[in-house]
C-alpha cells in the first residue's frame, strides 16, 4: 500500500523521443524505480521558419506515457534526461504534469481528486486537443496564429491507446487524433482561443481541449 504522500503526489511523465527509443527509454525508467509505462505512436510538428521549441522536426515519434510518485519521477527525469540529452536540440522533450486520480494500473492508486492548480510557479501548460481523424494539422495551423511554435500529433489507434486513455481518465474512441502543445503561460489563452474558434469545439462532437500545469520540462528550446 502506498503512504499518503506517494497517493496525494503523483506525476504523469510525458516523453516525446525519435522513433525506436520508447522501448529502451522504458527500461532505463524501470532502473530508475518507475513501474513501467505505455507508448504511443506520433508525428512532430514544428514551424520552419523558427528554432525548434519542441526539439521537434516532421518525423516519426514515440510518446512515452508513465506515471510515478513526484519524488521518484523528478529523480528519474534527471537520470533519463543525463543518459538521453533531451537538452540537445531533436533528441526530445520530457515533461511531468500533476496528476489527481489514476485508473487502469495496479501500481498507483488515488481515490483523492486535487483541485489546487500552480501557484505562479509554473511557466508552461500543456495543451490537450481531441479531435476527429484529419483534423490536428487543422488544430496545428490554429494554435500557430496564435504564437504557438509546434505539437505532437498522436493518431488515436496508436498502440497502447486504450492504456493511455485510462491514464488521462477519458475514452478515445478509434479514428481520433490528439495534438500535444507545450505553450508558455501567458500565451495560452490565446491558443486555446484560436483553437476553439477555427475548430468550432463547442459544437457537440467537434472535438475536447483540456489544459493541465506543467511541473518541469526538459529538452524545449525558445
Amino acid at each position: 500500500m502506498l503512504d499518503k504522500s506517494q497517493t496525494s503526489d503523483i506525476e504523469l511523465i510525458c516523453t516525446i523521443v525519435n522513433f525506436g527509443l520508447g522501448s529502451k527509454l522504458i527500461k532505463a525508467a524501470k532502473r530508475c524505480g518507475i513501474s513501467g509505462g505505455t507508448v504511443s505512436l506520433g508525428k512532430g510538428t514544428v514551424n520552419n521558419r523558427i528554432l525548434d521549441f519542441l526539439g521537434l522536426s516532421d518525423v516519426k515519434k514515440e510518446i512515452v506515457f508513465m506515471v510515478a510518485a513526484k519524488e521518484t519521477a523528478y529523480q528519474a527525469l534527471e537520470k533519463l534526461n543525463d543518459q538521453f540529452e533531451f537538452n540537445k536540440p531533436n533528441h526530445g522533450i520530457a515533461f511531468t504534469t500533476s496528476i489527481c486520480s489514476v485508473i487502469g494500473t495496479r501500481s498507483y492508486k488515488s481515490d483523492s481528486i486535487k483541485n489546487e492548480r500552480g501557484v505562479g510557479n509554473n511557466m508552461y501548460h500543456v495543451i490537450t486537443t481531441i479531435v476527429d481523424k484529419g483534423k490536428a494539422e487543422d488544430v496545428i495551423d490554429a494554435a500557430t496564429k496564435a504564437g504557438s511554435k509546434g505539437g505532437t500529433i498522436i493518431n488515436g489507434r496508436g498502440s497502447g491507446i486504450h492504456e493511455t486513455s485510462k491514464v488521462f481518465s477519458m475514452e478515445i474512441e478509434p479514428e481520433k487524433e490528439i495534438v500535444i502543445i507545450l505553450s508558455e503561460v501567458d500565451r495560452t489563452e490565446a491558443i486555446v482561443s484560436s483553437i476553439r474558434k477555427e475548430l468550432r469545439i463547442e459544437e457537440p462532437g467537434n472535438g475536447i481541449i483540456y489544459i493541465q500545469d506543467v511541473n518541469k520540462t526538459y529538452g524545449i528550446y525558445k
